[in-house]
């Protein structure tokens, strides 16, 4: 035991050491708690950021995939559009070629009461003026006698036939043809031809001279033909020359020369399916873009 001054007692010396080691184990346990706390922040921290990381991953890849899901809905929404101006463009296409039809069937039937035997091609664009209705002689661009007659026939049932099916000028009573916005006839080109034999330099300008004479003897019979115009306010009536090269019989025999020396007219609707078919090569390019920009996007 161990005698204090100041307090005039004996105090044990094992009671001071106990209180020490008790002390001294309160520290321990408390380093090892803040220590312990340390490292469950330490790893609190470490999941935050983690958890930050990911997220700021998962809200990029969001991103990215909403991107993907714009571009996917703009091109959807383009390949609509283009769909339904494409039915559009058939319709018109499909309207056109009904009208060119009844047209044609209209000419032939009026000429067939006229006592001319015409034929509609297989494509249903041209009227065919056989050798019975207009006949050229061999190596001449000239009509004569009974060709020169049909051709003043088919003048007329053209003239009360075709401003029906064509755009009506100015001058013209609404009731008597077609506006604007229907469709109508283009062109009808008054095509000649040639049989096979002589020199192929001479039969294209023999053709184009019986398409010539033709258009005429047409003019000079209804010269209101030439009043009838297409969209553009053209003169719908023109010529062209084939020369051989569109025989309606290649047999090479004196009756096939005589059918192929012929006039054709062929019949253009006001129509243009090449606009259509750029509206799809416009959307294909823009589908094109937008597909190298996902590709860009997921790299």
């Amino acid at each position: 035991m161990t005698y204090h001054e100041a307090t005039g007692e004996f105090v044990s010396e094992r009671s001071s050491d106990t209180h020490g080691d008790d002390e001294n184990y309160f520290i321990s346990m408390t380093d090892m708690m803040v220590g312990m706390l340390f490292i469950f922040i330490i790893m609190l921290m470490s999941f935050a950021l983690l958890f930050r990381q990911q997220t700021d991953v998962q809200v990029a890849k969001t991103k990215v995939q909403a991107t993907k899901i714009e571009v996917a809905e703009s091109v959807g929404r383009e390949l609509d559009e283009t769909e339904s101006r494409i039915r559009k463009r058939l319709d018109e296409i499909r309207e056109a070629s009904a009208l060119r039809l009844r047209l044609l069937t209209e000419v032939r039937d009026q000429l067939s009461r006229e006592g001319l035997t015409v034929e509609i091609s297989p494509s249903g664009d041209v009227l065919r003026l056989t050798e019975a209705a207009v006949q050229f002689p061999v190596n001449n661009f000239a009509l004569l006698g009974d060709a020169k007659k049909n051709v003043g026939k088919i003048a007329r049932v053209l003239a009360r036939v075709l401003p029906g099916y064509s755009i009506c000028p100015r001058s013209r009573a609404r009731s008597a043809c077609r506006s604007s916005d229907q469709a109508s006839v283009e062109t009808v080109f008054i095509e000649g031809h040639t049989d096979e034999t002589g020199n192929d330099d001479q039969n294209w300008s023999l053709s184009a001279q019986r398409a010539a004479s033709t258009y005429r003897e047409l003019t000079a019979i209804a010269p209101e033909l030439r009043k009838l115009i297409n969209r553009r306010d053209e003169e719908i009536l023109s010529i062209s020359g084939y020369s051989s090269t569109r025989p309606i019989d290649p047999s090479g025999t004196a009756a096939a020369w005589g059918k192929n020396r012929r006039i054709d007219l062929r019949f253009v609707m006001d129509t243009d399916p090449s606009s259509g078919l750029e509206e799809v090569r416009t959307l294909l390019q823009k589908m094109r873009i937008a597909i190298q920009e996902l590709k860009g996007r997921s790299e």
